[in-house]
């Protein structure tokens, strides 16, 4: 935490030597302005990679994006505004909807989201998988470039983010062991009760 500090303290210097005359005011803080979303470092890479796993001409990255800033932690979404959804993903024109269920629906099928069906149809609602454990199953299957998969391995340990070691060479999902679980696994030590031995004075007022 201390590191980050001292990094943030020296981003700021160089930044007021640089430009004098900003004040925050000026800039799109974080932590002084709403309307924010957590958004992955990796995620414009992964979006590339999204594209490249999607047939030519359909890119999905871009609805994957405007989906993903609706998002809150519980990575679940109700497609209640697909008019709206697909214009803010840049879709226009009397196919606009018709274009974005596409990309959604094409997103599903690479295994980036889910979807269920519920009031608005077959496409109501979506789940949002890890996009790194979807990436890695497609790589081992062959289905991304090397150079961009690299690419990947190489900025996901810049940013510390090790999702991609969650998935073992055969593509399945490594579940770490809990050390909770392993005691209720142990076998249970019967617990011997024995009789406490009542003193003299007990007895003699028994």
């Amino acid at each position: 935490m201390a590191k980050t500090r001292t990094i943030l303290a020296r981003q700021l210097e160089a930044r007021a030597k640089i430009w004098p005359d900003v004040t925050n005011l000026m800039l799109w803080n974080r932590n002084e302005r709403d309307g924010f979303s957590t958004v992955p470092r990796a995620m414009p890479l992964i979006m590339n990679i999204m594209d490249g796993l999607s047939d030519k001409g359909f890119p999905v990255g871009q609805t994957y994006l405007e989906l993903w800033c609706r998002l809150y932690d519980e990575l679940f979404l109700t497609l209640n505004r697909p008019e709206e959804m697909a214009f803010y993903a840049g879709f226009t024109g009397q196919r606009a909807v018709r274009t974005w269920k596409d990309r959604v629906k094409r997103l599903a099928d690479l295994g980036f989201i889910d979807l269920k069906s519920g009031p608005l149809g077959d496409m109501s609602y979506a789940i949002f998988f890890n996009p790194y454990h979807v990436i890695k199953r497609a790589y081992l299957r062959g289905e991304v470039q090397e150079d961009k998969y690299r690419a990947l391995v190489i900025r996901a340990n810049e940013i510390s983010a090790f999702d991609l070691d969650d998935i073992d060479d055969a593509g399945g999902l490594i579940i770490p062991k809990d050390d909770d679980e392993e005691e209720e696994k142990k076998p249970l030590k019967k617990k011997i009760i024995r009789p406490v031995a009542k003193s003299p004075a007990k007895k003699a007022a028994a």
